[in-house]
């Protein structure tokens, strides 16, 4: 596949003089080779629509603060990256549900791993019988009657350590203190 090529150089000088036609067609000529670095980076394409458009604002509002006229396209990857990244870490913090069915990047997966190691770690600290009810009910997802009977407890038992093993993980991560895991307490079916 032809890789689209960036505007030229004498563009990208005239467009650093202020001259608005010149940053008009650069910005122009600069969105599809910014929307495709911003798909290949970003985690859903809405994010990469986001951030191709932050990025294009950046260049219309900044160009003369480019230094060099040939590095262009580095400045915008690094617009681009830094922006994506930035919308990965706001949806980590957020705990809102990544990619839906879309594979990460690079950098998401290592930002995935280091917050699934924090998380291991944490359940790994846990008292043994909060250990036990935290992974059987809410990594195994089995139901709490079925927590319960297969630990020999009460359900109320059940409830209670597994209301104290998801507090100290959420301490441990620092999460607020009222935000809920996925999976009811109940231990009812579901």
């Amino acid at each position: 596949m032809a890789e689209s090529s960036w505007p030229g150089e004498l563009l990208v000088v005239a467009a650093q003089r202020g001259d608005v036609d010149a940053i008009t067609a650069l910005v122009s000529g600069s969105h599809p080779n910014v929307r495709r670095f911003a798909r290949s980076l970003c985690a859903t394409p809405e994010d990469a629509e986001d951030a191709a458009q932050e990025a294009l604002i950046i260049l219309y509002r900044k160009i003369g603060t480019l230094r060099a006229s040939g590095a262009l396209a580095s400045w915008m990857f690094r617009i681009v990256r830094n922006e994506c990244l930035r919308r990965a870490r706001t949806m980590a913090r957020d705990r809102t549900p990544p990619w839906d069915g879309f594979a990460p990047s690079a950098e998401e997966e290592v930002l995935l791993r280091l917050e699934a190691g924090r998380v291991a770690a944490a359940v790994a600290a846990l008292p043994v019988d909060q250990r036990r009810v935290l992974i059987m009910r809410d990594i195994q997802g089995h139901s709490g009657r079925t927590v319960a009977d297969a630990l020999g407890l009460s359900t109320a038992a059940m409830k209670s350590r597994l209301h104290r093993a998801r507090a100290a993980v959420r301490h441990m991560l620092g999460a607020a203190p009222d935000a809920t895991p996925e999976g009811n307490t109940d231990g009812n079916e579901g």
